[in-house]
């Protein structure tokens, strides 16, 4: 099943899985986890008056917002009715969303963010509410925010193919900062609140 996924995107994207395919999705992923480090932080300032919200890697990046824009337009195929869309963008999102919940809370016992008083929660890591709105800005993102990325890739691509690797590499190394950062966190609170005698 996996594999004929992978045969799917390809199909649908060709060159994906070459050096220029990959340069492309961190390039997307770059922009869009930006862009979602400026929505929530501006929600949050236009909300609780705080613009800077905790966020788990140090860098200006939400990964969530990273991967689920990527895998709408690789996965979406081109002259997708409209209807079909409006359901992946709907679903993806909320699907990226409980599982970056969930994974959070698995490995460092704490929870970004909090739906429980939210109606149609589930679990604290997604709700109806904002998984409508999620839905909504996929829509958008996929309909005239990715054509618009796209064309300036184009432009930028020579420019790109020479630093991509890098800001891969800070990808990975933010990852790793902030893992051990929130593994030492969990580690001293547990040590806090269970002295040894």
């Amino acid at each position: 099943m996996i594999i004929s996924l992978l045969n799917s995107i390809e199909f649908q994207n060709p060159g994906i899985f070459n050096v220029e395919g990959a340069a492309a999705i961190v390039f997307y992923f770059t922009l869009y986890s930006f862009m979602g480090w400026l929505l929530e932080n501006s929600y949050s300032f236009f909300t609780k008056r705080v613009f800077f919200k905790p966020n788990f890697l140090w860098g200006p990046f939400k990964p969530m917002y990273g991967f689920a824009p990527i895998l709408l337009v690789y996965l979406i195929p081109a002259n997708t009715h409209l209807a079909v869309v409006a359901v992946l963008c709907f679903f993806i999102p909320t699907i990226v969303e409980y599982v970056s919940g969930a994974l959070l809370q698995k490995l460092f016992n704490r929870q970004w963010w909090d739906y429980s008083d939210t109606p149609m929660q589930l679990h604290g890591h997604i709700c109806l509410p904002f998984s409508l709105c999620w839905g909504v800005l996929a829509i958008i993102c996929v309909q005239w925010i990715h054509p618009a990325l796209t064309a300036f890739y184009g432009a930028i691509a020579p420019f790109w193919a020479w630093i991509w690797a890098v800001a891969g590499l800070y990808f990975l190394a933010d990852l790793a900062l902030a893992t051990r950062r929130h593994s030492l966190k969990d580690l001293i609170t547990d040590e806090s609140s269970n002295p040894i005698q």
